[in-house]
């Protein structure tokens, strides 16, 4: 009798056990969105989303437990959406500004740098020695960029916007004079540049602005944030180790290896 009535209970014990701790073969999907024009943090070739961010996160969430799907959703602000909304979990790397701060949670350790530029064409006859010399001039966006809240501020203020969906139409659209500057990670801006074959028409001026910081960010709704102690202890253990500047490296080398074509969502 006793036999009888213990089997049920073990069976029982033992599922909650495989819920509460998964078998890697049973580890819980997660989705994952990021910038799709942004190297060598992230972009999106050959129909996936690659570069150093999306590396990182899947490294993490592995150890964790997790399986990590990368999901290309369309533009910027597309992604920012999906996961403030609860159709996808994480954004593998977004500045940390005021107005994100309500729908998302984001590690206190960030997962890279990122001086920010003014990217001008020197074609013009204009070169621009400070950030006050842009007032009134066009400036060419992404859906959903932010470069932090000062400089979003400066140009919500100062300059006219001309929204696009795509990084290589911003680029394009500078080359042939019909906007005045776009604001771009230093990093990103030169590997963009070369790549697209623009570094005669597009420059970054000469004066520098504030470093922003990409960081991982979860959505609000999730319950992911009791993982954040641990993440930003591995993103701290990763710059410590050299294997983030190691990423930036291989993946800066990745996009300018891959053909034009493959960058294209």
């Amino acid at each position: 009798m006793k036999a009888s009535w213990l089997a049920p209970i073990f069976l029982i014990l033992s599922g909650l056990m495989l819920v509460l701790h998964p078998s890697k073969g049973q580890a819980k999907e997660l989705i994952a969105c990021g910038h799709p024009y942004y190297p060598p943090v992230s972009w999106v070739q050959q129909e996936q989303l690659i570069g150093v961010a999306p590396a990182v996160v899947k490294l993490i969430f592995a150890e964790l437990g997790y399986q990590v799907r990368l999901d290309v959703v369309g533009n910027w602000k597309r992604c920012l959406s999906e996961v403030k909304t609860g159709h996808a979990d994480i954004v593998v790397a977004a500045y940390r500004i005021d107005s994100r701060e309500p729908d998302f949670d984001f590690s206190e350790q960030h997962i890279v740098d990122d001086p920010i530029g003014i990217y001008v064409n020197p074609n013009n006859n204009k070169i621009y020695h400070s950030l006050n010399e842009l007032k009134g001039k066009t400036v060419g966006l992404l859906f959903g960029d932010s470069f932090g809240d000062s400089l979003d501020k400066f140009i919500d203020e100062h300059n006219q916007i001309e929204y696009v969906s795509e990084g290589q139409q911003n680029l394009k659209k500078l080359a042939q004079g019909r906007i005045d500057f776009i604001p771009l990670g230093i990093v990103s801006g030169k590997l963009q540049t070369q790549k697209f074959g623009y570094s005669k028409q597009i420059i970054a001026a000469p004066f520098k602005l504030k470093t922003e910081y990409y960081y991982l960010a979860l959505g609000s709704h999730s319950e992911l944030s009791r993982h954040l102690p641990y993440i930003n202890q591995r993103l701290n253990e990763l710059h410590q180790s050299g294997k983030i500047e190691q990423l930036v490296t291989q993946y800066s080398k990745t996009y300018l290896d891959s053909s034009t074509e493959a960058n294209k969502p």
